[in-house]
């Protein structure tokens, strides 16, 4: 149940690394505080995460997840683009997540 947790508790990071471009700096209330709520729920899950799995594996993992789906969104909602050494790169974030999962008993 741990890395259900933090794999959510990832997507709460892109929720809120995304909902950073649409704050305007924190100037537009309404994204700021889907953005802050994203960031508590983002940290507390990790937290929660964290009480059985190793510190090390649960912070990459979820900055691995953050990452890419971050990646991902700006690809899809920011036109950035999405060129093959971004993709692959991206790849290799996925193969570090898949591999700490393998080592790391549940």
């Amino acid at each position: 149940m741990a890395w259900v947790i933090l794999v959510v508790a990832g997507l709460f990071e892109v929720a809120w690394a995304i909902g950073l471009k649409y704050t305007a700096g924190f100037t537009r209330l309404w994204p700021t505080l889907g953005t802050v709520l994203a960031m508590i729920v983002s940290l507390w899950l990790l937290g929660i995460a964290m009480k059985s799995l190793p510190v090390g594996t649960a912070y990459a993992v979820w900055v691995g997840v953050g990452a890419v789906g971050t990646v991902v969104l700006g690809i899809v909602l920011l036109g950035e683009p999405a060129n093959a050494a971004r993709l692959f790169s991206v790849a290799l974030i996925v193969a570090g997540i898949v591999g700490l999962r393998l080592a790391t008993p549940a």
